[in-house]
């Protein structure tokens, strides 16, 4: 079953994350302006981008082995197969997955490519993650909050700056979580990329997309009062449950995922 999808209006003027994340992975969904910024970017962020796609496939099939069957993907991008929900219901057919962007372009894009299995339920929320409690209110209409629920926060955060109080906003949609529940997130950094300093934020910042990068000490606060699972906060290419990391790789990204006691 799918939900909740209609064309919306589509600004093709001004450059947004979700499709200058989707021309970094390769994709086709994504104009002019938004290629303008990819191009400016480093080559690696194109790795490092495939490479926190990959840490969400290991982490959202390790929880669907677990028998979490409910996920809100907040800031879930356009989709790119495989999907959050392909991982979690080729193993948990009666997963219910809830999608939720800004971005017209994914909305657009949902009815096409956000089949669900039959058993279970694929829906999508246009909404802002600034408005956390309007998206779990919305987001309760098609999840059971009185059952776990996996909140993924992926490559989005790091677009929240200072200002609007990225911490708050976590606080605010872990809140509503009952005890089990898991938050999966992972965070911009140019931790290994030292020689990047302040060229990512300038190409953002030509598009007019405000960006903060965080070092590890300030991403771990995000888990505050949530039991981190093994191995922690890492780098996206050491995040592995069920295998031995492979040999390392710099990464763009922090990420972890932790339970909610």
């Amino acid at each position: 079953m799918t939900f909740g999808v209609t064309r919306p209006q589509i600004d093709t003027t001004k450059p947004h994350p979700a499709r200058i994340y989707d021309y970094l992975l390769g994709g086709k969904d994504n104009y002019p302006v938004d290629q303008e910024v990819g191009a400016a970017l480093p080559e690696e962020t194109r790795g490092n981008a495939g490479r926190n796609r990959a840490f969400m496939h290991r982490a959202a099939a390790w929880l669907a082995k677990k028998g979490v069957d409910q996920f809100l993907d907040i800031g879930s991008g356009i989709p790119t197969q495989p999907n959050l929900h392909e991982i979690v219901q080729a193993i948990a057919p009666e997963a219910r997955i809830v999608y939720a962007d800004n971005d017209p372009t994914v909305r657009h894009h949902a009815a096409a490519l956000l089949a669900s299995a039959t058993e279970g339920v694929v829906g999508f929320i246009h909404a802002d993650v600034r408005q956390p409690a309007a998206i779990m209110e919305r987001a309760a209409e098609q999840l059971d909050f009185e059952r776990p629920v996996a909140l993924s926060l992926l490559a989005l955060l790091h677009f929240l700056p200072d200002n609007e109080d990225p911490y708050g906003v976590v606080r605010t949609l872990v809140d509503v979580l009952p005890s089990g529940s898991f938050l999966i997130l992972s965070h911009g950094t140019a931790d290994q990329h030292p020689e990047w300093e302040g060229r990512i934020e300038a190409a953002y910042k030509k598009g007019a997309i405000p960006l903060r990068l965080r070092t590890r000490s300030e991403v771990e606060p995000f888990f505050d009062g949530l039991e981190l699972v093994s191995p922690g906060v890492v780098f996206a290419a050491e995040w592995y449950r069920e295998e031995p990391a492979p040999a390392p790789e710099r990464s763009g990204f922090y990420v972890g995922l932790a339970e909610v006691p």
